[in-house]
């Protein structure tokens, strides 16, 4: 194995998750009381970076955090859980972000304030380009201004460097980006927000095709409770099942999902294998609170899939998800 493989680069927000537990949601203008508040690290990008670390993979954050308790914390808890924190930026005069979480009724609402996650800059990334360069994957997200996923991307793809683009949240997606991702990883909400074509009914596959038709090698759509589905260009669609668990907290699941995925493709397990890889880091990830604390290691996910071995089949499908 060389020296770059199985490596992983995450860049991406880190922010520290303010999570407020109540039994339902309040309505517009109502003032509700919680059951409980927590302070979690997070962020799609710091999560994301746990989730592969936890899996055995040499693991990078490329990021940005305020001069603040909250920004000493997220990188304490990223390096305890074996995340390299080296090229972490720290933005003077700037809040580290921050995630407003509220849980209820087995889902959540999220509001972000992005603090040094929107202070970065293309000319960070410049300075982050040999690091990417080493790179089996890289994996990005759109919680850190789009130009420096563009930069991030462009460095990528110019070092030959494999691509994972989680596109959440959804935001319009500038094309000379999408062509040079290999992998792009929609749930629902956000493969309607990029296509236009809602997937909950018959229209799946034509919304993948309109996402593949754009530029990336692969979509992998995760579909909550439907499992996940992906396609390559030129290829039919795929799909696996999700597996059944009792669920705590839904924070991170996607995180957790996007995780496995990178893990499994950089060591070039087949396609089908690292969607079912990244289904069962997901559904391991929801049955433990916190969006970080819930991401397991490989031998939990390993002993999980030899407990569920015929469960999350893969099969070729041009059905409905009726």
């Amino acid at each position: 194995m060389s020296a770059r493989a199985g490596k992983i680069v995450v860049v991406g927000s880190l922010n520290m998750d303010i999570v407020v537990k109540t039994s339902r949601f309040p309505e517009r203008g109502e003032t509700l009381s919680g059951q409980e508040v927590h302070f979690h690290p997070g962020g799609k990008g710091a999560n994301q970076a746990v989730a592969c670390a936890r899996q055995g993979h040499e693991t990078v954050m490329l990021g940005a955090i305020g001069e603040d308790a909250f920004g000493s914390s997220l990188a304490e808890s990223l390096e305890s859980s074996g995340v390299d924190t080296r090229y972490l930026l720290t933005k003077p005069g700037v809040a580290t972000g921050i995630a407003s979480i509220t849980l209820a009724e087995q889902d959540n609402s999220i509001v972000v304030v992005p603090g040094a996650n929107g202070a970065l800059t293309p000319d960070d990334v410049m300075a982050w380009q040999p690091v990417i360069s080493e790179a089996a994957i890289m994996l990005i997200q759109f919680e850190i201004p789009m130009e420096v996923v563009s930069a991030a991307v462009h460095a990528a793809h110019k070092a030959g460097v494999k691509v994972i683009l989680n596109p959440a949240p959804a935001c319009e997606i500038p094309e000379d980006l999408v062509k040079k991702v290999t992998y792009i990883t929609p749930n629902q909400s956000e493969l309607h927000a990029i296509t236009g074509i809602d997937p909950s009914a018959d229209g799946l596959e034509s919304a993948m095709d309109a996402l593949l038709a754009r530029g990336p090698e692969f979509v992998v759509a995760t579909l909550g409770s439907r499992g996940a589905a992906w396609k390559e260009r030129g290829g039919s669609l795929r799909r696996a099942a999700t597996h059944h668990v009792d669920v705590v907290d839904t924070t991170g699941a996607g995180d957790a999902f996007n995780g496995g995925l990178a893990c499994s493709l950089a060591i070039n397990r087949e396609i089908g294998d690292n969607v079912k890889h990244g289904i069962a880091v997901s559904a391991l990830a929801v049955t433990k609170f916190g969006a970080q604390d819930g991401m397991p290691t490989l031998q939990e996910v390993e002993l999980f899939k030899s407990v569920h071995e015929n469960e999350g089949s893969c099969h070729d499908s041009n059905k409905n998800d009726h």
